[in-house]
């Protein structure tokens, strides 16, 4: 292990302590919304993006039709592309394949902690370095996975373990609320869809977060 992926790995074990509870919860969601654990671990394998990973088994849970199941799991990682599109000059000089293995590992921590770090490491190997952050999150949150939906399955509905999921939504979005657009569509997002859920198909997540994204946007372009 070369050093610059060892201190990739280094650097994402604080991270993980909230990556820990987060895959717990998911697979505890995949479980309620009758998901095997091999249907709950292929899904994290495929997807793995906790936040439409939640989203998409709450609607799976309400028996919501799969168009509508991946649409909402498709807008709520747009924010990806944003996440390519700065990431994507460090890894210019690698073939395409390479680079179509390292987005699949992309999150929201691996992205803002090799940004952080290319910008204060003039002689890091990005690709390493990035590989450290990214594929450490990625194990954990497999393994968090299965164990949360084999917990899940045994646990009795009397217990009421729902609650969880919304729980782990307001504990990612506190946090990030840190600038005007980010409040906005978060606040412009959590009323539309309050308002809209009374939707046919459960819709009323979708079009919350078409309006939360909307929002955002206009606000960024409103000068202060």
């Amino acid at each position: 292990m070369n050093r610059d992926l060892k201190a990739g790995v280094r650097d994402a074990l604080p991270l993980l302590l909230g990556v820990v509870p987060f895959a717990l919860v998911t697979g505890i969601a995949a479980a309620e919304a009758g998901l095997t654990s091999g249907q709950a671990v292929g899904m994290s394998l495929l997807v793995f993006a906790g936040a439409s990973q939640l989203a998409a088994l709450e609607l799976l849970g309400e028996t919501a039709p799969i168009v509508v199941v991946v649409g909402t799991a498709v807008v709520i990682n747009l924010r990806m592309l944003m996440y390519s599109a700065s990431i994507a000059p460090y890894f210019a000089d690698y073939r395409q394949r390479t680079r179509a293995f390292l987005a699949y590992f992309l999150t929201d921590q691996a992205y803002a902690m090799a940004i952080a770090e290319y910008g204060d490491e003039d002689d890091r190997d990005e690709r390493s370095y990035y590989l450290g952050v990214a594929a450490s999150i990625w194990a954990v949150w497999i393994v968090g996975t299965f164990v949360g939906v084999v917990v899940g399955a045994g646990v009795p509905e009397s217990w009421g373990l729902s609650f969880a999921v919304p729980l782990v939504f307001l504990a990612i979005l506190v946090p990030a609320m840190k600038s005007r657009p980010r409040t906005v569509a978060a606040a412009v997002g959590g009323i539309v869809a309050v308002v809209a859920a009374g939707l046919p198909f459960n819709l009323g997540l979708l079009v919350g977060a078409l309006s939360g994204i909307a929002a955002g946007v206009l606000s960024e372009e409103v000068p202060r």
